[in-house]
């Protein structure tokens, strides 16, 4: 059981995206598959293997759907299911797209957190695209030892990137040796590509047209390509689901009793009390898991989102903000520009409301960002670097805050090419093994590197609606 639940059986056909390597073609097999059924008429969701914020915006809309992430890493295998029931509820069929390669887990811990593991924990079968260019029949020893290395069910190849309809023979012959049936051939186009910079993949919520132009090629490609009805096939025939489906208030009302906050919880839900929350969106703030706003609402905020970019003032009665990731360093002449919205955050700041910042929220209310002016809340100044810092971490917080109470464990993600200097103030937010301390705690602010997903820690939205109802 789960958040104290009834388990049901959830029928949902689904299927899993996966690949050798990053690269490959999952984004686009799995977005134009979403498209493609969703042209046709059909409800899908879409989800994304790991901690990766981008891909789940061109699900979304490819779909019309929140793009959502499955991560054993940063919730618990216990909840992947749950969360999966969640995100999928309603929809007719369910598509999963992979993280690297099938077998690639968390660093030194084997497979887990990879596309293997979840679709082991979703019992569900996978569909494995080869990017086929420069090889032939060696396609077939590719496929026998993906297929028999570990414990999924490989029920299908989509051939990607083929050059001609001899090489498409070929490689046809080549599946057929190790007896895995081919769903779909794509050809090399140009027409789906999608544009890349410092972190991957440019955000769907930054594209605008180009985005919605991007999705529909990748729609008419799977569509022209990939058999449709197999595809489906393959996706009826995984097994019914006995799990009960993640429910933020359930989340919550757990999170509450456990922490011994629910008679408070309870007072103010009886009183009506409902905070504003304001949550930072738009094009430079892109990075966002659906659960977050979810838990803040089921917690008793009225969440309002707000794009720093246009906006000059906060929502009418903001109590609270949430900023997560994204990119304000390709925004940063604009950021800078806003001045009356950075003077309402850092004089919301200064009032002591509660402001949980991640990775790009805590660039944005550093004092600068590569020499423009940000918001000043925090004491530091943050460039742009050529180092990558990117990783899982297992992190304690190192003092109480609006989100965590000293000695909480949690699992984040770090994925930046920015430093912030100093990296922690007098009172750090996280410290994990082999670094310093990192993150800014002071008043009613929490600001980290650290990507979480609040699914995995449900109490830090009700110590955040609290702390704003106070």
């Amino acid at each position: 059981m789960v958040n104290g639940s009834s388990t049901e059986v959830v029928r949902v056909p689904r299927v899993v995206i996966a690949a050798a390597a990053s690269g490959h073609g999952k984004t686009t097999v799995a977005t134009g598959l979403l498209a493609a059924l969703t042209a046709r008429g059909m409800t899908a969701a879409g989800f994304k293997v790991g901690p990766d914020y981008i891909d789940p915006t061109y699900h979304s809309l490819a779909c019309g759907r929140p793009g959502r992430n499955l991560d054993p890493s940063l919730v618990g295998e216990d909840l992947v299911a749950p969360l999966f029931a969640h995100g999928a509820a309603g929809a007719q069929v369910a598509v999963v797209e992979g993280v690297m390669g099938l077998y690639d887990g968390r660093s030194r811990e084997g497979e887990f957190g990879s596309t293997a593991h979840v679709a082991r924990l979703l019992d569900a079968p996978v569909v494995f695209v080869v990017d086929a260019t420069g090889q032939g029949r060696s396609v077939a020893a590719l496929l026998h030892g993906f297929r028999s290395f570990g414990a999924v069910r490989l029920a299908g190849v989509v051939l990607n990137r083929v050059g001609s309809d001899r090489h498409e023979e070929i490689l046809r012959e080549a599946c057929e040796e190790v007896g895995t049936p081919v769903l779909g051939v794509l050809r090399r186009a140009g027409a789906v590509a999608v544009p890349s910079r410092h972190l991957g993949l440019v955000p769907a919520a930054e594209r605008s047209g180009a985005a919605v132009d991007a999705v529909a090629a990748m729609g008419a490609l799977v569509e022209d390509g990939v058999d449709l009805g197999e595809v489906l096939a393959v996706a009826h025939s995984a097994p019914p689901l006995a799990v009960t489906p993640w429910s933020a208030a359930d989340a919550v009302r757990a999170g509450a009793e456990e922490t011994g906050s629910g008679q408070a919880a309870a007072r103010d839900e009886a009183a009506g009390d409902r905070p504003v929350i304001a949550v930072a969106g738009g094009p430079a703030f892109t990075f966002g898991y659906a659960e977050q706003a979810e838990l803040l609402r089921a917690a008793g905020a009225e969440v309002v989102h707000v794009d720093p970019l246009r906006a000059e003032a906060l929502p009418r009665g903001t109590a609270g903000l949430v900023v997560g990731g994204g990119f304000p360093e390709v925004y940063g002449d604009e950021l800078a520009a806003n001045k009356p919205l950075r003077d309402a955050v850092r004089d919301l700041a200064a009032a002591g409301a509660p402001v949980a910042a991640e990775c790009a929220g805590l660039l944005w209310l550093a004092r600068s960002l590569d020499g423009r002016e940000m918001c000043g809340v925090l004491d530091a100044e943050a460039v742009m670097t050529e180092r990558l810092t990117l990783g899982y971490r297992d992190a304690v917080a190192v003092s109480g805050s609006v989100l965590a109470d000293p000695g909480t464990r949690v699992t984040g993600h770090e994925f930046h090419r920015t430093a912030v200097t100093p990296a922690a103030g007098p009172s750090p937010a996280w410290a994990w093994r082999g670094q310093p301390a990192e993150g800014f705690v002071q008043g009613g602010v929490h600001a980290s590197y650290l990507h979480l997903h609040w699914a995995g820690q449900p109490g830090f939205a009700r110590r955040m609606v609290r702390a704003a109802c106070a």
